[in-house]
C-alpha cells in the first residue's frame, strides 16, 4: 500500500473514531437527562431575577433520594389543584421550623432572614400568623416576593417532602446565563 492510501486509511479511522466518541457522548447526555435529571423551562416570573420567562433548567431527580433539601434550594414541585402545573421555588423553611412574615421580613425560629437585594414583602398571606412546619414540610416562596403563587397562599401552602420532583442546579439557555445555580 502506498503512502497516500495509508494516509487516507488513518484519516478515516480517526473521523470514525471521533464520530463514534460524539455518539457514546450524546447517548450519555441524554441518558442523564433522562435517568438522572430532566430539562424543564421557566413560565413566568414568580422567580424573577435568579429565573426569567424562558430560562431552560436542568432538574436533579436524584439528590433529595439521599439528601433533604436545604434552605436556599431552588425546588420543583406540581400543583395539588392544577393537572400539568410545576412551581419552580426557593425553599426558606424546613420541616420542624417555625416561619412567620412581620412588617415585609421573614422570621424562621424568631429569627428575622437577612435577604441580601430583597424587597420587603407585602402580602405575607397564610405567613401573616406564625406557621410550624410538620416534620415532611417545607416552607417556599418565589423570588420576586410581590408577584409568586407560593407558600404564602392556601393554593400552594406548604410543600410535602414526596411532592418535590427534584433541585433545579443547572440553567443551560440562553447561553450568555449558563450557569450552576
Amino acid at each position: 500500500m502506498d503512502s497516500k492510501q495509508e494516509k487516507k486509511n488513518g484519516m478515516l479511522h480517526a473521523a470514525l473514531g471521533w464520530l463514534a466518541f460524539i455518539a457514546v457522548f450524546l447517548i450519555l447526555v441524554i441518558l442523564i437527562l433522562h435517568v438522572l435529571g430532566q430539562q424543564i423551562q421557566v413560565s413566568g416570573y414568580s422567580m424573577y431575577p435568579t429565573l426569567q420567562e424562558g430560562d431552560s433548567l436542568i432538574l436533579d431527580r436524584i439528590s433529595y433520594r439521599i439528601g433533604r433539601p436545604e434552605r436556599g434550594d431552588i425546588i420543583v414541585f406540581p400543583s395539588r389543584y392544577q393537572e400539568g402545573v410545576r412551581y419552580i421555588k426557593r425553599v426558606i423553611a424546613l420541616p420542624g421550623e417555625t416561619v412567620q412574615i412581620i412588617n415585609g421580613k421573614i422570621y424562621v425560629n424568631g429569627q428575622v432572614q437577612e435577604e441580601p437585594d430583597q424587597e420587603l414583602i407585602d402580602q405575607p398571606g397564610l405567613a401573616a400568623r406564625q406557621i410550624q412546619l410538620a416534620e415532611d414540610e417545607y416552607f417556599v416562596l418565589g423570588d420576586n416576593r410581590s408577584d409568586s403563587s407560593d407558600s404564602r397562599e392556601p393554593g400552594v401552602g406548604n410543600v410535602k417532602r414526596s411532592e418535590i420532583e427534584g433541585k433545579v442546579w443547572l440553567r443551560i439557555w440562553p447561553l450568555k446565563r449558563i450557569g450552576i445555580l
